[in-house]
C-alpha cells in the first residue's frame, strides 16, 4: 500500500487558497484605505439677557435718601455691551431729573448713579453716561446708586416709577 504523506498548511495560508478558489481576492489586497473629511461647525451668536431688583427708598421725610439695586448682565463671552437706564416713566422726567409721580400730577425728584460717591449720573447715551463692559459668559452685577435729595416738599402719597434697563451689544 502506498504511503501518501500528507503536509497540513498553515491555517492562514489554507484559508488564502480556499478563498482564491472561491474568488475572493487575497487578505493583503483588502489592507488599502480610502479616507475622507467630515466638516464640523457651530455658529454662537452675541447675546445679553437682564435682570434686577427693585430700588425701595422707604419713607421720605425731608431728609435724604439713599438706596442701592443690583442689575444682573449676562452676556456670550466676550460681547461687548453697554447697559443704560432711560428716563422712567413719569412724565417730565429725563435721564438726568427723574421723577417719581403719585399718579395725581404730584412728584418727587430723584437720581440715579453709577458710582457710590453719587457723582456719575447713569443714562442712556452710549459713550457719555452708560455703563460698558464685555461678557464672559455668566452674570455680572452692577450696582446702581440712587438717591432722593432732602429738603423737597411733596404732598402725602405713595410715588411710583419704573426705569428700563436697556443693554446694547
Amino acid at each position: 500500500m502506498a504511503k501518501v504523506l500528507r503536509k497540513r498548511l498553515h491555517p492562514v495560508a489554507g484559508a488564502a487558497i480556499v478563498g482564491l478558489l472561491c474568488g475572493y481576492p487575497p487578505a493583503d489586497a483588502l489592507a488599502a484605505a480610502s479616507t475622507t473629511s467630515i466638516a464640523v461647525s457651530a455658529t454662537v451668536n452675541s447675546a445679553c439677557a437682564t435682570s434686577s431688583d427693585s430700588l425701595p427708598f422707604g419713607t421720605y421725610s425731608g431728609s435724604q435718601l439713599r438706596q442701592t439695586a443690583t442689575i444682573s448682565v449676562t452676556c456670550t463671552n466676550t460681547t461687548y455691551y453697554n447697559l443704560g437706564l432711560d428716563a422712567g416713566t413719569t412724565a417730565g422726567a429725563t435721564v438726568s431729573s427723574r421723577k417719581l409721580s403719585d399718579g395725581s400730577g404730584h412728584t418727587l425728584s430723584y437720581a440715579l448713579y453709577q458710582d457710590s460717591g453719587y457723582s456719575s449720573n447713569w443714562g442712556n447715551t452710549i459713550g457719555t453716561d452708560t455703563q460698558s463692559g464685555s461678557g464672559t459668559g455668566s452674570a455680572q452685577t452692577l450696582t446702581v446708586y440712587g438717591q432722593i435729595a432732602g429738603s423737597q416738599t411733596p404732598v402725602a402719597g405713595r410715588y411710583t416709577d419704573t426705569i428700563t434697563a436697556v443693554v446694547t451689544y
